[in-house]
């Protein structure tokens, strides 16, 4: 699904509104109706609901939801933030309503003095300022924000916490900003959400379709994604009734070294349940026996050397090439990386110690095949391309390094994106907190090889494989649970991932 700026938003409103046609004003209804629907089934009408409304649209759909709820018997009062000018258009109409429906307890707020005293027991709707807003909050409005902060009270944000920008919060004071219990966004989710730095200010977030026109929808371009299951179910290629194991590719893991063995065991058992038809894992003779036991499914090509990678095989066997997961960064080893980089292998993943030696050998990345995957995490992007201090700052970092190497980036997080030379960037949608654990990530690095292996080309295995995770992730902390959750519950689950993908 795409994720729009809040420009574009804005112009698939007016679209909208112009092609339903719909008005203003029923539009505004419309996505109100979606919180109160929500309210009513959540928050008991014996809970009083504060509402802060600002001047604009976002003010306007606070309102609506204000009059709507308080007709199914909520206690409502709702607090205007007043700069000295007259409500126009849409919540100008509504604030009218509200004075005529006569059930809403209606007050404007121009200084400190008409703060309202909460007492934490009350449901605080903010609907100060939405996406629009384009500079920090001060004055009265900051202190206003200070004050729902402080409250104790349970938040409810319309749209986006007031404070918050939709993309580019790098100049923004993150202290100045709503900090929500739950979000509802409308239609689609703001770019910033994806951020981890946001994650306390947005709480949980849902987003909330209001019916904007699916032309304009459709016809809008945008660089941003997020994925869904439908989008990668529609990805997953149905096997052949006369396919046999030479059909599903051959896959090359070089991973493991004297006393990381379990590194190469993770890798090689999740590119096996990707469905690829062979795999052979390239280890140091010390861990011919290991692997041999341990995954009794997968071949094995033997290093001269006992202790880690220093040579590979011949390359024109294998259909596509993972290297990285335990291999340390012995300078044997990086010789034998440049030279593996200089042979061009057709498909290839890079990760853990791989990407680390590439950070020490920057003038390598020249050598990397085009749309080479790499799946680093935080720590590893930042040696890969420096540090940043926010998270907007690091998606332009990784989509230039895209561009300028013609590689995917795996940036891994709660929000896994992945970044294509072309500037396009998907955000996963999987995934939980019980999968920040050892191994995950070799995981992954297995997924992304086995699926490689076979027919697909590079974008249509990473978009799965980070997908896929994430999901078997999620079935097995449904009965692990996160806390218990190791990475072989991951692998475990892919079969079941595979088949709700396959529903």
């Amino acid at each position: 699904m795409k994720i729009f700026t809040t420009s574009q938003i804005a112009e698939i409103d007016k679209y909208t509104i112009k092609n339903e046609p719909i008005a203003d004003i029923d539009l505004m209804e419309r996505a109100s109706l979606q919180i109160v629907n929500w309210l009513i089934y959540n928050i008991s009408n014996e809970k009083p609901l504060v509402v802060f409304a600002g001047p604009g649209n976002n003010g306007g759909d606070a309102m609506a939801i204000a009059r709507m709820i308080a007709d199914h018997d909520y206690s409502v009062k709702l607090y205007l933030l007043d700069f000295g000018k007259a409500l126009q258009g849409s919540p100008a109409i509504n604030w009218q309503r509200l004075v005529e429906q006569g059930k809403v307890g209606l007050f404007t707020i121009s200084n400190e003095n008409d703060f309202p005293v909460l007492n934490g027991n009350e449901l605080v709707l903010d609907g100060l300022f939405g996406s629009g807003l384009s500079r920090q909050l001060d004055g009265t409005a900051e202190k206003l924000v200070t004050l729902i902060n402080q409250s104790g009270c349970q938040i409810v944000v319309i749209d986006i916490p007031s404070g918050l920008f939709g993309e580019d919060n790098s100049q923004n004071d993150l202290s100045k900003v709503t900090r929500a219990s739950r979000t509802f966004t409308f239609q689609f989710p703001k770019l910033s959400f994806f951020f981890p730095e946001h994650d306390e200010i947005l709480g949980d977030w849902e987003v909330l379709p209001i019916g904007l026109h699916p032309d304009a929808i459709n016809q809008l371009q945008t660089p941003y994604y997020f994925l869904t299951e439908d989008f990668i179910s529609e990805k997953i290629i149905k096997r052949r009734k006369f396919s046999h194991k030479g059909t599903y590719g051959h896959a090359l893991l070089i991973a493991g070294a004297y006393g990381k063995m379990g590194a190469a065991i993770l890798a090689a058992k999740a590119g096996l349940r990707a469905g690829c038809g062979l795999l052979t894992c390239h280890v140091p003779h010390e861990g011919y026996k290991i692997i041999q036991t341990a995954v009794p499914e997968a071949m094995c090509s033997i290093d001269p050397s006992d202790l880690m990678f220093t040579e590979f095989p011949d390359l024109s066997m294998f259909s596509a090439v993972g290297v990285g997961p335990g291999i340390g960064q012995k300078c044997n080893c990086q010789r034998a990386l440049k030279s593996l980089l200089l042979a061009v292998p057709g498909k290839l993943v890079l990760d853990a110690d791989a990407l680390n030696i590439l950070s020490e050998n920057k003038e390598w990345l020249d050598l990397l095949p085009e749309n080479t995957i790499l799946t680093p995490h935080p720590k590893e992007f930042e040696r890969l391309v420096g540090k940043t201090g926010d998270s907007y700052t690091q998606l332009q970092e990784q989509l230039a390094f895209s561009a300028k190497y013609k590689v995917i980036v795996v940036l891994k997080g709660a929000h896994t994106r992945i970044s294509f030379p072309d500037g396009r960037v998907f955000f996963n949608t999987t995934g939980n907190p019980g999968m920040s654990t050892a191994g995950s990530g070799d995981v992954l690095t297995g997924i992304v090889l086995g699926l490689l292996a076979q027919e697909y080309r590079a974008e249509g295995a990473v978009l799965i494989a980070v997908y896929l995770h994430g999901l078997a992730g999620d079935l097995a902390a449904k009965k692990q649970g996160e806390y218990s959750l190791i990475a072989g519950d991951i692998t475990d689950y892919l079969g079941k991932a595979f088949l709700q993908l396959g529903k």
